[in-house]
């Protein structure tokens, strides 16, 4: 059986598309996943792991105004880093993940705060999280649910497209 992340590469070949990551809270984990899979380099680009603001601000393009007036923990960051990441790297898509970890409160946010940024052809979305568990559950759980935005957003696409999403081996 094909596990979420096989299953996504098979998608985004299956749609000839590629994607790119721009990481935070998982520094570095969702470009692991990816690449843990044999073949992926056909579609996934490449990433940027932007732990500090500034890296956030200078390689991803995430306006100052947004960390200022949101923080970096808000949905409007993990939709700019996804952008970013999504122009930076020129794929079809992108993937963000930023958000508290622990095992202290950041911005003032509660530990579990999680942000996952979805940019692709048609526009970017976030999936807000509230998650439990240590510093790697959390990351863990933040990379599942990075890899299940996407391997949704191309079943629906492809649903779109008229082809049946059970196809897709994302089910």
């Amino acid at each position: 059986m094909e596990s979420p992340a096989e299953a996504l590469v098979t998608a985004l070949r299956d749609a000839n598309a590629s994607v790119a990551t721009a990481e935070s809270l998982t520094g570095g984990r969702l470009a692991s996943r990816l690449t843990e899979v044999p073949g992926s380099s056909v579609v996934y680009a490449g990433g940027v792991v932007s732990y500090q603001t500034h890296i956030k601000v200078e390689v991803l393009g995430v306006p100052q105004d947004v960390i200022d007036t949101h923080g970096v923990v808000s949905a409007q960051c993990a939709e700019a880093m996804a952008d970013g990441a999504r122009r930076l790297l020129g794929t079809a898509y992108a993937l963000s993940t930023t958000g508290v970890a622990g095992p202290d409160r950041q911005e003032d946010k509660p530990v579990g705060t999680v942000f996952v940024g979805l940019a692709g052809p048609g526009g970017t979305e976030v999936v807000a999280l509230d998650l439990e568990g240590d510093r790697s559950q959390i990351q863990a759980a933040t990379v599942d649910a990075a890899v299940s935005a996407l391997a949704d957003e191309l079943a629906a696409a492809r649903s779109r497209a008229g082809q049946p999403a059970e196809d897709s081996g994302l089910g």
